[in-house]
C-alpha cells in the first residue's frame, strides 16, 4: 500500500506476528543500484528504440506453455542507425541489462498489473521492457532531456504509460528484493553471472600508444603531470598508477576504476593512446614479429578498427601495406577511413570482397607474406560482452550466449566450421609465409582443435611447403598456459580476458631462409619438386668423343710440339667452358688429363667430366693457394728431351695414379748433386 507521505507501505506476517515497513519510493533500497548513485537522468528517443530494437533479437524465448510476456515477430534483422559511437554503445549496454532481468521486470509488469494492456501491442513489449529497466535505475524519477530531438511517438506513450503505474511498479520491485532478500537487484542475479560481473569490473585497462604522435618518453611526462604514478607491475596498480605490459613494450596498463578520467584526459582525445584488450595487441606484435621490410599483411577480417590502427602504426616506418577484407559497406568504409585519419594510419587499403572470395593468386595480394586471422568467435572468456561485441563488430545474438556463459552446442559447431574454413584458405595462398590466428574463446573446439584440423589437411598451396607452428614471441606469464603445441594461452582473471595464439610458419630449407636473410647475394633457391626431381634423376654416362668441335681444326699429333711448332688449339667442349683452364703443371688432377707426353704419334685428348646439373647452386668460398716453381714436363729449354730418370719434381706426395702425369719422385740417394739446393720459395 502507499500511505499519505508517498511512501511504500509494506506488510509481512510470520505466524501470529505481523512486519509493517515503510519505504519511501525515493528511497535507495527502490532503485536498482542499492546505495549508489545513478548516473543519468535519461536518455533520448532514439536510443531507446534503438536498444528495444537489440533486446528483440536476443530476448529469451520461453516454452510456449510458459509465456505470460509476448514479444511479437522479431524473425526480420533490426534496422540500427546510430547518431554516435555514444548512442550505439549505451543502446547495446541498455539492451544487455533488460536481458540481465528480464525476468524480474515481466515479473514486475505482472504483479504491477502494468501487463496486459490492450493500448500496448506487443511489438512494443520489447520497448515497455527496456523502459521499465531505465526507469527505475532512475529510482522512477522522470526524465530529463537537456538537448532538443525530434521526439518519437511510441517512446513518449509507452513513458506516459509507465510512469503513471511508477508506484505500484515501485512496491512490486521492492517486493521482490525482500522475497529474494537482497540489498540491489544485483543480488538477484545468479552467482555465476556476479562472478563474471564482479571480475570483469576489475579487469585493468590496456592502452597502446600511437608512436605516429607521441613517444613513450612524452607519455609519461604527461601522465606525471596528471599525477600519474608508475609502478612495476599489474599487482602493484591502485588508484593513480600505471604500468608498463610485460609482452606489449607499447602497451600501458591503468586500474579499470580510471575509465572515466582516462578518456577525458587529451592523450585519448588526440588518438595519442587508444584502449584495445591485450589479446588484440598480442595478436598485432605476432603479426610485426614476422615481418620483413617490405612485407605486405591480410588482415581476413575487418575485425576490430583499433586493431588495424595498431598493426598500421608498427609498421608505418616500412614499405608495408596492410589490406583489409570485407568492408563492404560505403558506410563503414567512411567510418573505418574517418577513424585511420585521426590515427595517421596511411597504408591501409580496405577491400570489398570476403576473405573466402578472394583467389590464392590474386595480384593485389602477391606481396603479402603474412595473414592475421581474427575470426568471429564465441568470446567466452570476455568480461565484458558489450564491449566485446561493439570493438569486434561481432553478432549482437552472442549477448545472450555471453549473459549465461556458455555457447549451444548448435552454434558451437558452426562457428568451429566457419574458422576452419577460413583458416584452410588463408593457408592456400603461395606467397603467404605465417598466418596468425587469435580468438577469444574457451573452448577447444575453436581453438586447438581449429589448428590441428588445419595441420592435418596438409593445404599448403600450389607449389608451398606445409605449415607448421612455432613457438609464441612473448614470455610465459602468470595467467598464461605452457603448452607443447607451441600455443599461447591466457586464461580469464581478474588482470586479462582470455586470449588463444597460433602462430603457423611454412618449413623452408636452411638455403632459402639463408637467401631471405641476404646471405646468398641474390642467389635464387627456390625451385619447384619438378625441377628437383629432375636434378635427383641420375644422367647416362657421356661418350668420349676425340673429334673436333664443329668449324675446328684437327690436332696435330704431339711430335710438331716438339719440333718447336705450335699445336693449333681446338674450340674448346662444352664441359671446358663453363669453367677455366687451370695450369696442368700447377693443379693435379686425379684422372687422367692429358695423355702421356712421351705417347708420340697419339693425339692430345680431353677427357669429358659429366657436366654440372642445371640449375644446381653450389656456393664456394674462394682460397688462395702458393705452389712452388716446377719444372717443366721433361722438356729442355732448347727442345731437346731430358731423360726421364734426370726429371725431378718436388711434390712428394704424387703419386701416378693411373697414367697420372707426375712419375713416382726419385730416392733422395738418386737426386743429382744439382738438384739437392735449399727451397728458395720459402
Amino acid at each position: 500500500a502507499v500511505s499519505s507521505t508517498g511512501a511504500l507501505s509494506i506488510t509481512r506476517r510470520e505466524g501470529n506476528k505481523k512486519f509493517c515497513a515503510f519505504i519511501p519510493i525515493s528511497h535507495p533500497a527502490v532503485g536498482g543500484k542499492g546505495h549508489e548513485e545513478h548516473g543519468h537522468n535519461g536518455y533520448h528517443d532514439s536510443i531507446y528504440i534503438n536498444a528495444a530494437k537489440i533486446f528483440q533479437g536476443i530476448h529469451n524465448q520461453k516454452p510456449q506453455d510458459r509465456i505470460l510476456v509476448r514479444y511479437g515477430d522479431d524473425s526480420a534483422s533490426p534496422l540500427l542507425t546510430f547518431k554516435d559511437e555514444y548512442s550505439q554503445r549505451v543502446s547495446y549496454e541498455l539492451a544487455f541489462s533488460a536481458l540481465k532481468y528480464q525476468d524480474l521486470l515481466e515479473k514486475i509488469l505482472l504483479d504491477s498489473c502494468a501487463y496486459p494492456c490492450h493500448s500496448i501491442p506487443d511489438e512494443l513489449t520489447s520497448l515497455l521492457v527496456v523502459m521499465l529497466y531505465d526507469l527505475q535505475d532512475r529510482k522512477f524519477q522522470a526524465r530529463e532531456i537537456v538537448d532538443e530531438e525530434e521526439p518519437v511517438a511510441e517512446v513518449r506513450k509507452i513513458e506516459h504509460y509507465l510512469y503513471n503505474f511508477k508506484t505500484k511498479l515501485a512496491a512490486a520491485l521492492a517486493r521482490c528484493r525482500i522475497k529474494h532478500d537482497a540489498l540491489s537487484i544485483e543480488h538477484i542475479l545468479p552467482e555465476t553471472i556476479r562472478k563474471q560481473e564482479q571480475r570483469a569490473s576489475v579487469v585493468p585497462l590496456y592502452a597502446w600508444i600511437n608512436t605516429l604522435k607521441i613517444s613513450l618518453q612524452d607519455v609519461v611526462k604527461s601522465l606525471e603531470t596528471k599525477g600519474f604514478r608508475r609502478v612495476e607491475s599489474v599487482s602493484d596498480l591502485d588508484h593513480y598508477t600505471y604500468c608498463i605490459d610485460q609482452h606489449c613494450h607499447d602497451v600501458l596498463v591503468f586500474p579499470s576504476s580510471l575509465k572515466k578520467e582516462l578518456l577525458n584526459l587529451d592523450l585519448f582525445a588526440d588518438y595519442k593512446l587508444l584502449l584495445q584488450d591485450k589479446s588484440r595487441s598480442l595478436a598485432v606484435h605476432s603479426v610485426c614479429a614476422l615481418l620483413s621490410a617490405d612485407d605486405d599483411v591480410v588482415v581476413a577480417h575487418m575485425a576490430s578498427r583499433l586493431t588495424i590502427a595498431h598493426l598500421s602504426v608498427l609498421t608505418h616506418h616500412s614499405m608495408s601495406r596492410i589490406f583489409v577484407c570485407g568492408v563492404k559497406s560505403p558506410a563503414k568504409d567512411t567510418e573505418l577511413k574517418n577513424v585511420f585519419r585521426h590515427v595517421g594510419c596511411t597504408n591501409i587499403q580496405l577491400l570489398r570482397d570476403d576473405f573466402t572470395e578472394i583467389g590464392a593468386t590474386d595480384p593485389r595480394l602477391q606481396k603479402a607474406k603474412v595473414i592475421l586471422l581474427l575470426p568471429q568467435c564465441s568470446g567466452v572468456g570476455v568480461g565484458n560482452p558489450v564491449e566485446f561485441i561493439l570493438n569486434e563488430h561481432g553478432d549482437a545474438g552472442l549477448l545472450r550466449d555471453l549473459f549465461h556463459g556458455s555457447v549451444s552446442e548448435d552454434k558451437l559447431t558452426i562457428l568451429a566450421e566457419r574458422q576452419l574454413k577460413e583458416l584452410m584458405h588463408a593457408m592456400k595462398f603461395n606467397k603467404v609465409q605465417a598466418i596468425v590466428y587469435c580468438t577469444s574463446s574457451v573452448y577447444p573446439e575453436e581453438n586447438e582443435l581449429v589448428v590441428n584440423k588445419a595441420l592435418e589437411s596438409r593445404v599448403q598451396g600450389n607449389k608451398g611447403q606445409p605449415y607448421r607452428l612455432i613457438p609464441p614471441v612473448f614470455p610465459i606469464c602468470s595467467n598464461s598456459k605452457a603448452s607443447t603445441d607451441c600455443f599461447f594461452k591466457m586464461e580469464p582473471s581478474e588482470i586479462s580476458n582470455c586470449c588463444f595464439l597460433a602462430i603457423l610458419e611454412r618449413e623452408v630449407n636452411i638455403l632459402a631462409r639463408a637467401a631471405a636473410k641476404g646471405l646468398l647475394d641474390g642467389i635464387d633457391v627456390e625451385k619447384s619438386k619438378k625441377e628437383e626431381r629432375k636434378k635427383r634423376k641420375p644422367k647416362p654416362p657421356q661418350p668420349v668423343s676425340t673429334a673436333a668441335a664443329p668449324g675446328a681444326r684437327a690436332e696435330e699429333p704431339a711430335g710438331r710440339e716438339a719440333a718447336g711448332r705450335p699445336v693449333p688449339r681446338r674450340a674448346p667442349g662444352p664441359a671446358e667452358q663453363r669453367r677455366p683452364e687451370a695450369p696442368v703443371a700447377a693443379v693435379p688432377r686425379s684422372g687422367p688429363v692429358l695423355a702421356s707426353a712421351s705417347a708420340v704419334g697419339r693425339p692430345l685428348r680431353a677427357v669429358e667430366r659429366p657436366a654440372r646439373p642445371p640449375g644446381r647452386v653450389v656456393v664456394l668460398k674462394p682460397v688462395e693457394i702458393v705452389l712452388p716453381p716446377v719444372l717443366g714436363p721433361c722438356w729442355s729449354t732448347h727442345g731437346a728431351a731430358v731423360p726421364a730418370q734426370h726429371c725431378w719434381h718436388p711434390w712428394v706426395g704424387a703419386q701416378r695414379l693411373g697414367g697420372g702425369l707426375f712419375p713416382a719422385p726419385l730416392s733422395k740417394a738418386l737426386r743429382p748433386a744439382a738438384l739437392r739446393q735449399p727451397r728458395p720459395w720459402l
